[in-house]
């Protein structure tokens, strides 16, 4: 698996989607973003501290991109709940909430050609975050905000990567 790795980017999900013949389980990683993206077209507060990347997905029988996105809502929170022992909510289709506030945004898309040429889903997790600004801090929260000590995003990424190979290899055979 090879992880491309950026201090700063426009959007991990726009990187991902111009690449020419990417391999699948690519992973294309910022430890801050300028412009991220949500579904439709939304802006995703990224400063440094979260957990940001977009994955390159092997191609697979799901066509529909709602399914991948609710897949890998299930696994972050899945992961929440496991390693912090905090109640996370999944609100379709592609938003993980935390005591009523949005702990992560997720993006699946397709590249076209004539036909899909690959996917990629872009997860934006806020990790160690200290706060937000005024307009997003009844909105959104942190888990370094909700467990009051930071987390280790290298080992999140590893585990939400795990979790969608072993979920995606389930669902496509």
């Amino acid at each position: 698996m090879e992880i491309i790795k950026f201090e700063k980017i426009d959007s991990t999900q726009i990187f991902a989607k111009n690449l020419k013949t990417p391999k699948p389980w690519t992973v294309i990683l910022a430890k801050e973003q300028t412009t991220g993206k949500g579904r439709e077209r939304n802006f995703w507060y990224s400063p440094k501290g979260g957990l940001y990347f977009s994955i390159i997905l092997p191609k697979s029988k799901i066509e529909d991109l709602q399914t991948l996105n609710i897949l890998a809502a299930f696994i972050v929170a899945k992961i929440i709940k496991g390693n912090f022992n905090l109640e996370p909510f999944i609100k379709l289709p592609n938003d993980v909430y935390l005591n009523g506030k949005k702990v992560c945004g997720i993006l699946t898309e397709n590249v076209v050609g004539k036909d899909v040429k690959f996917s990629v889903t872009g997860i934006g997790l806020n990790t160690n975050i200290d706060s937000f600004p005024k307009d997003l801090e009844n909105l959104a929260t942190s888990l370094k905000m909700e467990l009051e000590k930071e987390v280790d995003n290298e080992e999140i990424l590893r585990q939400i990567l795990e979790g969608l190979k072993e979920q995606l290899k389930t669902i496509s055979q």
